[in-house]
This record gives structure tokens, C-alpha cells and sequence, in this order.
């Protein structure tokens, strides 16, 4: 079983957005390889990262993760 289920949409806004994951990691200064793990929700961003990843991507920290609520 997954004990992290998906919790960041970055993959699926970047997809949405035309933008890729070397795109991504060119903007932040972060190896594309960091920037695959956040896609492939194995590690998470940092909260001020993820506000950076917003701003770039022109959504709020909201459209970046999943809501578990049901």
C-alpha cells in the first residue's frame, strides 16, 4: 500500500500547462531529478517552494494539492 497517496497536483498542472518538469527545475534552480520526485509525489516541496511553484505556474497552493476530504 502507498503510505503517501498523492498529495501535490504538480504533474498534472504542468501537463495542464504545457510546461515540463525541466521547465520547472530550470525556473527554481533545483535538479530536474528533485523536480521528478515531486511529480511522482515520492517527496514533497517545502511550503515556500511550493508558494515560488504557484506564483510560476499562475495558480493558487490550493491547485497544486489534492484534496483528501472525500
Amino acid at each position: 500500500y502507498k503510505s503517501m497517496a498523492n498529495i501535490n497536483r504538480l504533474k498534472v498542472v504542468l501537463v495542464e500547462q504545457g510546461k515540463t518538469g525541466k521547465w520547472l527545475a530550470d525556473q527554481l534552480g533545483k535538479s530536474i531529478c528533485t523536480v521528478s520526485k515531486w511529480c511522482q509525489n515520492s517527496v514533497q516541496p517545502d511550503l515556500q517552494t511550493l508558494d515560488t511553484i504557484s506564483k510560476l505556474l499562475g495558480v493558487s497552493i490550493k491547485d497544486l494539492l489534492v484534496d483528501n476530504k472525500g
